[in-house]
C-alpha cells in the first residue's frame, strides 16, 4: 500500500479528531489503585559487589528477617560509581547464586586415595592448608641463590588473586605472600 504525503496528512488529521471526539466521553478523575505490600518492605538492606567478573558493579542486597537471612532479592545500587544502578544477566541472576541448594556452605575434604568427599569443620580445613602451606614452604625456601646471594624465597608456592577483592584486599593478601617469601605472584582481574 503506498501512501502519499496528502493521504498520510488526511489519516493522521483523522485519528487525531478520532482521538479526542473518543476523550470528550471518558471520565478522567484519578482511579484509585491496591498494590500489593513489596517483598522487600521490611527486608534489610545491605550493599555489595557482585562477585561475577573484574567491573566490580555495587548491587543492594535485600534479606528477610523471617528467614535467617536468606536474600529475597539482589538490585543495582544506583549510588555505585561503576554501575550506577544497571546490571549485567550474571549480576541480574546473582540472588540464583545464594539461592541454591546445590551450593556448598561447608569445607569439603577427600582423603588420598579416596573416592569420595566428606565434610569437615572450617577450622580443621584451615588447619589442613596451614600445614600444608608451611610443609611446601620449607621444603621449598631457598635463602641463598647460586650466587650466593641472599634471596630469602620460596618457589614451591604460586599465588593466583581475585577479581572480586578490593584493593585493601589484595595489599592484605600481596602482604602475606611476600612475607610467606613467594615469588610467583599473579592477579586475574581482567579474567
Amino acid at each position: 500500500m503506498k501512501v502519499t504525503r496528502r493521504g498520510f496528512l488526511k489519516i493522521t488529521g483523522a485519528s487525531a479528531v478520532g482521538a479526542a471526539a473518543l476523550g470528550l466521553g471518558v471520565d478522567l478523575k484519578p482511579f484509585e489503585s491496591h498494590a500489593q505490600t513489596l517483598k522487600i518492605r521490611y527486608a534489610k538492606e545491605t550493599t555489595s559487589i557482585c562477585c561475577y567478573c573484574a567491573v566490580g558493579c555495587g548491587v543492594i542486597v535485600h534479606t528477610g528477617k523471617a528467614g535467617a537471612g536468606k536474600v529475597i532479592n539482589i538490585e543495582g545500587d544506583p549510588d555505585h560509581p561503576i554501575n550506577e544502578g544497571a546490571l549485567c544477566s550474571k549480576g541480574s541472576a546473582l540472588s540464583q547464586l545464594v539461592n541454591n541448594e546445590n551450593r556448598i556452605t561447608t569445607p569439603l575434604y577427600r582423603r588420598p586415595y579416596s573416592t569420595r568427599w566428606e565434610p569437615i569443620s572450617w577450622e580443621q580445613a584451615l588447619w589442613k592448608i596451614a600445614l600444608r602451606v608451611k610443609k611446601s614452604r620449607d621444603a621449598s625456601f631457598a635463602v641463598k641463590n647460586d650466587k650466593g646471594q641472599v634471596v630469602n624465597r620460596t618457589n614451591g608456592i604460586a599465588n593466583v588473586g581475585s577479581a572480586a577483592i578490593d584493593n585493601e584486599e589484595c595489599w592484605l593478601i600481596q602482604a602475606l605472600m611476600r612475607a610467606l617469601g613467594l615469588v610467583y605472584i599473579e592477579h586475574q582481574a581482567r579474567i
